[in-house]
């Protein structure tokens, strides 16, 4: 069956769909020899199919790991600032893959990492309905009503965010712990939304990730979902 060469791309591990899109566009890619002009293309996959001249990578058995990414690192390939990425301080022996959505660079906890760009894909959407747990210190005032008014959704800047779940789990001073739970992770979410009623985050720890969790996995620290737990974690819903 043929399908759009973003996607076969993606599928290869060699990068996630949209990158395969931006490739296209910077007409990087030829198949039997053609420049691809659209990420609309189908392809069968017994084409000679080559990115800046390369073969892509033969399609692998998904896998998936789970990391512990330290504060300090931007999740990125190659950062145009110079700065440390979550790539570059894998340990030796893993093979190339790319996230499920970001943390920034001062935020830290569970990452996911797949070598399927095409999964990485569907686990980032809102529609798959898996929810993310964050563990977030906050200075300032906290206002219970505030907080809970956050499970209505909010606006901030013109950007609707789905509803939010903050609870507070501890409190000392003008610093307070609050469990944050909610399903869409758009760019520096909590951040925003915690600024838009009068607090300041100061540290921000991923502890889940649909049902995968952070558990005692140590800073800097990566281990791979054994390959029965992905199947029944995502098998039949994902295609695995």
């Amino acid at each position: 069956m043929s399908e759009r060469i973003a996607k076969f791309m993606a599928r290869s591990g060699v990068c996630s769909r949209r990158q395969a899109e931006e490739l296209i566009r910077q007409k990087r890619v030829t198949v039997n020899g053609e420049i691809v002009e659209s990420p609309a293309f189908n392809v069968e996959g017994t084409e000679k199919i080559l990115l800046d001249g390369e073969k892509l990578p033969q399609k692998e058995m998904t896998r998936l790991w789970l990391y512990h990414k330290p504060a300090g690192l931007v999740t990125t390939h190659k950062d145009e600032k110079d700065r440390p990425t979550v790539f570059d301080n894998l340990p030796a022996g893993m093979p190339r893959v790319i996230s499920v959505g970001r943390l920034d660079l001062n935020s830290e906890g569970l990452l996911l990492l797949t070598n399927n760009g095409e999964l990485s894909r569907k686990l980032e959407l809102p529609d798959n309905g898996w929810q993310r747990r964050y563990k977030v210190r906050v200075h300032g005032f906290v206002d219970a009503r505030k907080l809970a008014e956050l499970q209505k959704g909010i606006t901030v800047d013109g950007v609707a965010y789905a509803p939010i779940r903050a609870e507070v789990e501890s409190a000392q001073g003008t610093n307070t712990w609050l469990l944050v739970t909610l399903s869409e992770g758009k760019n520096r979410e909590i951040r925003k939304v915690m600024k838009a009623i009068g607090l300041e985050v100061s540290r921000l720890i991923r502890l889940s990730y649909g049902p995968f969790q952070l558990g005692s996995l140590r800073r800097g620290e990566v281990r791979e979902v054994p390959a029965k737990v992905l199947k029944e974690q995502l098998g039949a819903k994902f295609g695995l």
